[in-house]
């Protein structure tokens, strides 16, 4: 099956979209916002991970300065 298009253009020459191709460029451009979302949210929990244990670092490095005679919070 053949079938004949007709096309619009603007006055610099670019053919505008038709509506089925407006749906699939906005379902893509979905797609996309989707997946960067899901991977701003790995980037968030990563962070988290990463503030946690350095969270847990510095108290075991505290307790180990207290099991040494030495109060952490007085060498500031």
């Amino acid at each position: 099956i053949t079938r004949e298009w007709l096309y619009w253009y603007d006055e610099s020459g670019n053919r505008l979209l038709t509506p089925e191709e407006r749906v699939k460029q906005a379902e893509t451009e979905v797609t996309q916002a989707q997946q960067e979302a899901r991977e701003a949210q790995q980037q968030a929990q990563e962070a988290q991970q990463q503030a946690q244990e350095a969270q847990q670092r510095a108290e075991r490095l505290a307790q180990r300065l207290r099991n040494l005679g030495i109060e952490p919070d007085s060498l500031t």
